[in-house]
């Protein structure tokens, strides 16, 4: 039996550069059986203890981590070391390291990360899924979704569904004028990861305003009233609480942070379903 390591990835930011270098570095090894565990937004201490604990509970685990603090990755390094659990800042030479843990010549492939493999088609697919549910679109095969995002307009949700799409998570995203506007089968599936996505009113207000202001349109309308959005961003929440869904405020959130924090939320709704 193949021994599959745990690969703890562990981010002070979005983890986007630690994906790609870990994608580019498996791809040096034919036979890596392994399973990911990513940590984003990871700047405290507490949060390093927490998650070495969990590793340290793991079969072959390895840490790959890209901190700034040097401070905290220094705790990291250490207190991995600890544990003899092999830990590596992702400047060091990682082809070499790999190659000793296990047991086996790297390939050298340039650009090994973009072989065809079943990532690339998964991710494709994805991607085609994804467009094609956008905005509320062909939602007769939405129980299919890895992610559903819900919000209000303005709210980042197709640049995040495309960013999600190209992490390979089939993700659809839902406009919210009322509760009305939600399929009957989201509403009341249980299997469906659904993430509602607010800002805060005035942000919006803005972000409206200036959206009319480019297509020259000065004409008011309820959406572009500061009252109006507030009581929408109110009864979005309000839809959101009422069938448990979790909210993410994107107010100072990037596209690339907001989707970190729905791959969080997908992960610990898949670790409960499949309990």
């Amino acid at each position: 039996m193949k021994n599959t390591h745990q690969i703890f990835l562990i981010s002070d930011s979005t983890g986007e550069t630690l994906d790609r270098i870990f994608m580019a570095l498996k791809a040096q090894f034919n036979n890596f059986n392994y399973e990911l565990n990513q940590f984003s937004f990871t700047r405290t201490e507490s949060q390093i203890s927490t998650i070495l604990k969990d590793a340290k509970k793991q079969n072959s685990p390895i840490i790959l981590y890209t901190v700034v603090n040097s401070g905290l990755a220094k705790f990291l390094a250490e207190e991995a070391n600890k544990i003899n659990i092999p830990c590596f800042g992702v400047l060091g030479d990682l082809i070499l390291n790999f190659s000793k843990i296990l047991n086996q010549k790297a390939t050298h492939k340039p650009s090994g990360q973009h072989v065809l493999d079943e990532e690339y088609y998964k991710r494709i697919e994805a991607i085609q899924f994804t467009m094609n549910h956008d905005d509320g679109n062909q939602t007769g095969n939405i129980l299919e979704s890895d992610i559903i995002l819900i919000g209000v307009s303005r709210t980042s949700k197709t640049p995040t569904s495309i960013y999600l799409a190209n992490k390979g998570l089939k993700t659809a995203n839902i406009p919210l004028v009322n509760e009305m506007q939600i399929p009957k089968d989201v509403i009341e599936s249980k299997k469906l990861c659904v993430v509602g996505l607010v800002t805060e009113a005035e942000r919006l207000f803005d972000i409206r305003r200036n959206r009319l202001n480019s297509l020259k349109e000065k004409e008011a309308s309820d959406y572009t009233d500061l009252e109006k959005i507030k009581k929408e961003v109110d009864d979005a929440k309000d839809t959101f609480k009422k069938y448990k869904w979790p909210i993410i405020d994107v107010t100072r959130k990037s596209v690339e942070e907001t989707a970190a924090s729905v791959i969080k939320i997908h992960k610990i709704f898949s670790n409960k379903k499949n309990a």
